[in-house]
């Protein structure tokens, strides 16, 4: 892991921010390349002065959002069809995939903001969007939100502990269980909003 953040710190240094929005794009993708060895690291090369802690927060929320529509458009132009084609051999009928449909049209908002926040579900949230159409300018608002939230506290953590493994994996968690505490609250909350919202109508 050392070495891969070793790595990951050159070809920081070397492309700049370029080199972020690339690495992000990755991570934001379906390839398996967490976020948490790409920003902490452009974190301690701002605290060294040789980066602006402002422009990595931007590279890396552009190089998320760029990896998400990757994904997002992948869905709707390669997914759709097939699934509409062979989905009822897996048994997804074409009721069901309307329900998935009425279900990302009103709730794909939380949906997309709340799984950006979440390691693993934050490479994939882009799948079912792309797939029941969800509006793209929301889908890019969410997106740009719940993945800027993530950047920023691997920034700040980066940018406080430098080039430490243990110690940005041990505040990265720390991190993402503060997240996922946040993020039941919030559901718990949209979903007495919600219901109050359907019971007046």
């Amino acid at each position: 892991m050392e070495i891969i953040i070793t790595w990951i710190v050159d070809i920081i240094a070397r492309l700049g921010y370029p080199g972020i929005i690339i690495l992000m794009f990755l991570e934001s993708s379906f390839f398996p390349f967490p976020s948490e060895i790409v920003i902490p690291p452009a974190g301690y090369l701002a605290s060294q002065g040789s980066m602006n802690i402002w422009l990595v927060i931007l590279t890396g929320i552009m190089g998320s959002l760029l990896g998400a529509l990757f994904n997002y458009y992948l869905a709707l132009w390669l997914g759709r069809p097939l699934l509409m084609k062979f989905g009822k051999y897996f048994f997804l009928t074409p009721e069901r995939f309307a329900k998935v449909d009425d279900y990302f049209l009103k709730h794909g908002d939380i949906s997309t903001f709340t799984g950006r926040l979440i390691t693993v579900v934050r490479q994939y949230i882009s799948f079912p969007a792309g797939l029941t159409r969800m509006n793209i300018i929301k889908f890019s608002f969410y997106t740009a939100i719940g993945a800027g939230i993530w950047v920023t506290i691997l920034a700040c953590i980066g940018f406080m502990v430098g080039n430490n493994i243990e110690r940005v994996q041990q505040y990265s968690k720390q991190a993402s269980l503060m997240l996922l505490v946040f993020i039941v609250i919030l559901v718990l909350f949209y979903i007495i909003r919600f219901k109050r919202n359907t019971t007046n109508r």
